[in-house]
Parts: structure tokens; sequence; C-alpha cells
């Protein structure tokens, strides 16, 4: 393979209350946020980046919080799991930690692993498994000390409406490796040590339905631009429909829709979320696009305040 992603590079899902979103993977899950943006299409809803300590490629998860969007429905054309990397022999603290902060949660095992599966607030679909692999996160926050901290993704379990379409895409074009099958899940491998393990329903799931609680892409990993030129001018030779590759400050992007109707982006690893902020504010201060900063007080006064703060199960 000439070609092939290292793995997960973010995922980004829609919720509704922008402070309960930061309270869960701020102050229960223990991530940084790393970025307080803007969703560039819809200015008027935040878009905000949970990652380690600086956000690196295979451990950004994102969300686009709106008050009154509508409660979506999982199902195929979509990511069904976000498994989140934990290290070795920290499970049973995530399992006390849930306990503590009243998260349901049931333990199940799929390839010899065993997972914490979980929801958010508003219905996403989450789960932890502990693994070797991956530099461990330098962030800690919330009584989560750095040894047992989410150090990124572990991978995720996509809903497909076309699974056979869905796996040969993941082989044939994004280079992942079939390394085995079991109770319906067909896996794949990604040669990176984050997000570098997907797990595909082997039968076509009904069709899902945007929303909040639900994911709106998963994007994969490019080295840098020339890379990602490479990518764009693949997926249209495998006879996909690329967008134009998108400036999104922190990455480049660009965006297909796969046969099983999940949507794809690939996205470079460069420049990160450093370019406009130092390390020790990422995430204090809304960052706008250039273009937006003539309408900063009007967006910002559109907006609701959040913060980051230690929950009061964490205090006591």
């Amino acid at each position: 393979m000439s070609q092939q992603t290292a793995g997960i590079h973010h995922i980004t899902a829609f919720v509704k209350n922008a402070q309960d979103n930061v309270d869960f993977y701020a102050g229960i899950l223990g991530l940084r946020l790393v970025k307080k943006t803007i969703n560039f299409d819809a200015p008027e809803v935040y878009h905000l980046y949970f990652g380690n300590e600086v956000g690196s490629p295979g451990t950004a998860i994102t969300f686009f919080p709106w008050e009154t969007a509508r409660h979506g429905r999982i199902g195929g054309g979509q990511v069904g799991y976000t498994t989140f990397l934990v290290p070795v022999g920290s499970l049973d603290f995530w399992e006390k930690r849930l306990d503590k902060f009243q998260v349901e949660y049931r333990r199940v095992e799929r390839f010899q692993e065993i997972y914490l599966q979980f929801a958010d607030k508003d219905g996403l679909q989450l789960e932890i498994v502990e693994r070797e692999g991956g530099p461990a996160s330098q962030w800690t926050f919330g009584g989560i000390p750095a040894d047992k901290a989410i150090k990124g993704f572990g991978g995720a379990i996509l809903y497909s409406v076309a699974p056979k379409h869905t796996m040969e895409v993941l082989e044939k074009l994004m280079g992942l490796t079939r390394v085995g099958e079991e109770n319906g899940l067909v896996r794949f491998q990604a040669p990176g040590d984050l997000g570098n393990i997907i797990d595909v329903n082997a039968e076509p799931m009904p069709r899902g339905a945007g929303g909040a609680g639900t994911v709106h892409h998963i994007a994969w990993r490019a080295k840098d631009d020339q890379d990602h030129r490479l990518w764009q001018s693949r997926v249209a030779q495998s006879g996909f429909h690329p967008t134009d590759i998108i400036d999104r400050q922190y990455f480049h992007a660009i965006y297909f829709r796969e046969p099983g109707e999940i949507l794809f982006e690939i996205a470079t690893d460069p420049p990160g979320f450093e370019r406009d902020e130092p390390f020790e504010s990422l995430g204090e201060k809304l960052m706008l696009p250039e273009w937006y900063e003539p309408h900063r007080a009007e967006i910002e006064q559109g907006l609701p305040p959040i913060a980051v703060r230690v929950l009061a199960e964490d205090k006591e």
C-alpha cells in the first residue's frame, strides 16, 4: 500500500448544551478543552475541541453544541461508538469514576478486550478500553492522575448501511488491514498508535438520523499538505467526490461520503492547535478566523458563556 492513513484524526458530534458538554468531557472524562471556536459554516454555534494536552491528532473529539437541535437517532451511516484509550491497569479507576458521577455503564468483551460502554448527556455512545499503545497524556484535571488519563482514541465502531462497501473503502482506499472477525463485527487496524482499531458492524444497519447525540463525521489522518493533495486525488480516482481542500485553521480538510453513507473527512496533522494560542492558555479565549473577527462582538454576544470547572463530586 503506497498510501495509508495512520488512523483517526478527530471525531465530530452534535450535542445540545455547551456547558453540559464541557462538564462531561473536561469535568468527568478529564480531557483538555484545547480550542474554543465557532462552526465556520454557522458562526452562531460553538465548535469545541477536547483532547490531550495539545489536542494531538488521534486525541481530539469535537462538538457543535446547538441548544435547539433535535435529538438524533444513532444508526447506519454513522459512527456507532467512539472508543477512548486509557493506560493498562486503569479500567477499575474509570469504573469508580463513572460510578461517582452516576454515569451508567456496562462491561462488554470483544476481541479479548474489556470495554466500558456508556453515553454522554445527549446519548452519544462512548466506550473506554485499556491498551499499551499510544503516548500517555500529560494533562491532569479534576482528580484524574496522568497515569489514568485518557490517552486519545482507541478507535471506533462504524455503523454502515452497506458494510461490505464500507469495509472495501477502509481496506483498499484508506489502507487499513483486516485483522479479525467476531460476533458480527469485522476489525481493521491502521498503522498508527492512536485511533487505529476500527470495528465495522458486518450487517447493514437501519439509517440513523443526524442530531444531538450523534456523530457528524469521522476524520482520518494525512501526514501533511502534500499527502493530503494525494489523498484528494486518490479519493476522486476511486469514484467518490471529495470536496475542495478547506482551511479549517488547525488542519486542512476534504470530505466525502463513502457508500455506507458515513461522512469521511481526511485532515492534515499540521498545523495544530498551538498555531494561534500558546500552550499555557489553549482553549481559554474564543478564537475566530480572520474573516469573522470584524463580527466578534456580535458573535460573542450570541454564544452562551462556558467554563471549564472542577465538578462538585471532585471537590468532596
